[in-house]
């Protein structure tokens, strides 16, 4: 994969944290846009930070877009189960960010239970999303319903993982626009991180979702 200028929205959570490690990794040129740098781990020496919150609509995510080749979200709020409207307050800011900026690619993590994969979702984590989580997912619908809509200047593709775990990378994983899940299916975040990095130079989700399993 030829080396990307990468700008990481979620950084400082468990699957943004595994992105960041893995992208530095492959050689990539990594800026975070972050609320607290202090939840960054020991590597942000080889990082590019920038402070500020992406449902402020105003000049600091335009700035940490600029001159990027990419963006990687891994927005989310760890184990709350109240959204805030983080995902549909923050996507508008994203869409406006990248357009101002001419960065077309957007790798954008969501959850299995969301739009269109509820159908694919097995019963005990579908109950889940409809009564536990109603208010989290509702905040997905409803973002990226707003990225649907007014997305068409970017590339997006959102990916779709099962239950996280914070197991190792495995390299081992399906993936698709529609897979047969059963029980309460799992994946590695580290996993989750490696396939969103592969999609930067992977058409194949092209506006589309995609979910992914062990």
């Amino acid at each position: 994969m030829p080396t990307k200028r990468i700008l990481v929205l979620g950084a400082t959570g468990g699957t943004g944290k595994a992105v960041v490690a893995q992208a530095l990794a492959r050689g990539h040129k990594v800026t975070v846009f972050v609320r607290d740098p202090n939840r960054l781990e020991s590597n942000r020496d080889r990082l590019r930070v920038l402070v500020g919150d992406v449902t402020d609509a105003g000049d600091a995510l335009r700035a940490a877009t600029r001159d990027q080749d990419a963006v990687v979200s891994a927005l989310g709020l760890g184990r709350s189960l109240t959204s805030h409207g983080l995902i549909a307050r923050s996507i508008p800011n994203i869409v406006r960010a990248m357009e101002a900026g001419r960065v077309r690619r957007l790798v954008f993590m969501s959850a299995y239970g969301a739009g269109a994969t509820y159908r694919d979702t097995p019963l005990l984590p579908r109950i889940i999303t409809r009564t536990l989580l109603k208010d989290m997912y509702a905040d997905k619908n409803a973002g990226e319903d707003e990225l649907r809509r007014i997305g068409d200047g970017i590339d997006w593709t959102i990916v779709y993982p099962v239950t996280l775990t914070n197991g190792p990378e495995t390299g081992r994983f399906r993936f698709g626009e529609r897979l047969d899940l059963r029980g309460l299916p799992k994946i590695a975040r580290a996993d989750v991180a490696h396939f969103m990095l592969t999609q930067l130079d992977d058409a194949m989700y092209s506006r589309k979702g995609v979910l992914v399993s062990s």
